[in-house]
């Protein structure tokens, strides 16, 4: 059978409420093409059981993996990665342009060394402003084993975007992966002729259970995804008040901080000097060190100076931590 190379998911004709549906034969399923020609997404609900037989697969092979993973909204751990790959790792860190250039890459890549993965090299990119990508091919071309070489990495951390760009500047193909801000855009394991010696295997997104993009549209969606580098914005507060992004959450800050919030521009936040009526669901989070960031998944970060109480009012499903500062650390 035929796989959509789009998003890998096994073309069909028969139930269009399966995946890989298509209504008149192509290389596309409806749900792909409807994607790139009308910017119309639909949301395919995958878990990681229905990946991890993949990651197994892939470890059968000594296959080099480039491992891609999103500087903005890093996952909170690489423990799948860790158990089911035992694979050489290229690690990736994409989405540079996000964050403020302030920060040098060095202490970024320095950041990564809290999570205790064994690589074999590392590099810093942008697919949007084309950066860093004669390196990452000359680093691919260096560790490959084979000419298989698998890319994997947590949904939204532009995988697909990068072979597009890979495809785009280095190759002859005009092939092209579909992307969406959607999570599980890419549903099976899709092989991609690169150069003569070298096929990718782009491979679906590893999720992070309580991803607050599964909540929401795509017209919000758009919004919550900064498509530039992030300006932050500090509060200094002394006393007891409430801060608000929109719709999606509030957060009452009990004791005095101060609060830098990594978000996308686009959303705005309101400060109110009183507790507010609870919309979703509110959680007290006490921050106990200094220099420590409130992760929100899917929406971004906040910096959080010194320990204070939080009480934080978003919908139960989505997942919060908080990770010692990616920016307050290294950024002195």
């Amino acid at each position: 059978m035929m796989k959509c190379k789009g998003c890998g998911a096994l073309l069909q004709q028969e139930d269009p409420k399966k995946e890989g549906f298509m209504k008149v034969q192509g290389e596309l399923c409806e749900r792909c093409f409807r994607i790139r020609h009308y910017n119309e997404y639909r949301q395919v609900i995958k878990s990681n059981q229905d990946f991890i037989p993949i990651l197994k697969d892939i470890s059968k092979t000594n296959d080099l993996v480039v491992l891609v993973l999103d500087l903005w909204m890093l996952p909170q751990n690489l423990d799948l990665i860790k158990k089911y790959l035992s694979n050489p790792i290229l690690l990736v860190l994409t989405k540079r342009d996000l964050l403020p250039r302030s920060i040098t890459d060095k202490y970024l890549l320095d950041y990564m060394k809290s999570y205790d993965l064994s690589v074999v090299d590392q590099v810093m990119i942008s697919s949007v402003k084309n950066t860093n990508f004669d390196e990452l091919l000359d680093k691919i071309k260096k560790h490959q084993t084979s000419k298989n070489v698998y890319v994997v990495g947590y949904t939204n951390a532009g995988k697909s975007t990068m072979i597009n760009t890979l495809l785009r500047h280095y190759s002859d193909s005009l092939e092209e992966i579909t992307t969406s801000m959607l999570t599980s855009t890419t549903l099976n394991t899709i092989e991609v002729p690169f150069l003569e010696d070298m096929t990718l295997l782009d491979t679906p997104g590893l999720l992070e259970e309580g991803n607050y993009l599964d909540l929401l549209d795509g017209k919000m969606i758009k919004r919550v995804i900064p498509k530039k580098e992030i300006k932050p914005i500090t509060y200094q507060i002394k006393e007891p008040q409430t801060l608000q992004v929109e719709s999606l959450f509030s957060l009452e800050v009990v004791t005095p901080t101060n609060l830098t919030f990594y978000l996308s521009n686009t959303l705005s936040i309101h400060r109110f000097y009183k507790t507010l009526p609870e919309q979703y669901h509110k959680r007290t989070i006490e921050i106990s060190s200094s220099n420590q960031d409130l992760v929100i998944l899917g929406i971004g970060f906040i910096r959080i100076l010194k320990p204070c109480t939080i009480i934080l009012d978003l919908p139960k499903e989505v997942t919060i931590y908080v990770r010692p500062s990616l920016i307050g650390v290294y950024n002195r």
